[in-house]
């Protein structure tokens, strides 16, 4: 498929998520070499789960589609996942010298600008690229504004719009030692 295809099937399941009620005009699908690898759409509504967004959807289908042993990856599979370790991108400001491939050599194609959420979780997927059809001005105009996000997470823990504060920091850097201190970790 063209990267035009790809666009338009995003806002197709855009729509229907719309015409549906499942949620808003949010939809994505992930390709690799122009064939489509996973859909995702809204389905905020339809599940009452907040984290239901096209992109979070689209990555969770992709994960399912290329771990043909998910949910549970015996270790002797993990080379034929997207846990398959891979070496550090050159120019990569990342300190660890490899990682899991996760999506990388694909892209996805979303009807909108992405929120804080699914732009954390296009990064963490290590997707290749990004590409979208409405920008966050769009975005903003027909209610859907994440500006105060992306803002707020600027701000140090005391002044943000949620209480934040650290507690039981002792507690903490006992599970972080554990990881630590873990000589078969696998990155990811």
């Amino acid at each position: 498929m063209t990267p035009d295809e790809l666009m338009n099937e995003a806002c197709r399941l855009a729509i229907e998520s719309v015409t549906n009620n499942w949620g808003g005009p949010f939809g994505a699908v992930i390709s690799r070499d122009g064939e489509i690898v996973a859909r995702g759409q809204n389905r905020v509504l339809l599940t009452g789960d907040v984290t239901a967004h096209g992109e979070i959807e689209a990555i969770r289908k992709a994960v399912l589609v290329l771990n043909a042993e998910a949910p549970s990856i015996a270790a002797e599979h993990l080379d034929q996942s997207t846990l398959k370790l891979v070496p550090r991108p050159e120019g990569s400001p990342d300190r660890v010298p490899e990682r899991a491939r996760m999506l990388m050599g694909m892209e996805i194609y979303t009807s909108g600008a992405p929120c804080p959420m699914c732009m954390s979780a296009i990064y963490w997927s290590r997707l290749d690229a990004m590409y979208f059809a409405s920008d966050l001005a769009a975005t903003t105009a027909i209610g859907f504004d994440d500006a105060f996000q992306y803002d707020d997470f600027t701000r140090p823990y005391g002044e943000r719009s949620i209480k934040m504060e650290q507690v039981r920091q002792d507690l903490g850097a006992a599970a972080y030692a554990v990881w630590s201190e873990k000589s078969d970790k696998h990155p990811y």
